[in-house]
């Protein structure tokens, strides 16, 4: 009846990796899919294309032992949330539960960059509508907005803080 779009993005908001599902699919497993997907050409096209990535920052769907142990064998760093049930869950079992997974909030606040993409795709109104009745014409939908993002996306610069100056 509905449909998730799963993306992972990277720091300046655009689309490295998606993956549609049925809405009742859980989220949590998309993640193995989602860094299976990812090339990132090496500058010039020189080499293989990059398939790891420096650092991933998720959102609490994607917290679950399965996950966190995957981007620990793949040597990511992971920023990811701990919902509520999870802490409780490990805090109920006492020196058993382990240490709280390692957070960094600083880091966590650069998911903004994703909600971004994601209200990007959303001002092309075919895909905000989802009116096509195919999954493969939506996917589509969401390929064809993806690339007018990169190619209108600005360079890099730099932000005003990150040059030590102070507004």
């Amino acid at each position: 009846m509905s449909t998730k779009i799963h993306t992972i993005g990277d720091g300046r908001g655009r689309d490295l990796a998606t993956v549609l599902t049925p809405g009742q699919d859980s989220d949590t497993r998309q993640l193995p899919v989602l860094l299976d997907r990812i090339r990132v050409p090496r500058p010039g096209g020189i080499g293989r294309p990059r398939k790891r990535l420096d650092s991933l920052t998720g959102d609490k769907a994607y917290s679950s032992a399965a996950n966190r142990a995957l981007l620990r064998r793949r040597h990511i760093q992971a920023t990811i949330a701990q919902p509520r049930d999870q802490a409780a869950h490990r805090r109920a079992k006492g020196r058993r539960g382990g240490r709280p997974p390692a957070f960094d909030r600083a880091r966590y606040h650069s998911r903004n960059h994703i909600e971004r993409l994601m209200n990007r795709r959303k001002q092309y109104r075919a895909v905000a509508t989802r009116y096509d009745k195919l999954a493969r014409r939506y996917r589509a939908t969401i390929q064809i907005a993806d690339i007018m993002i990169w190619l209108r996306a600005q360079p890099d610069r730099p932000h005003l803080l990150d040059r030590g100056n102070t507004p």
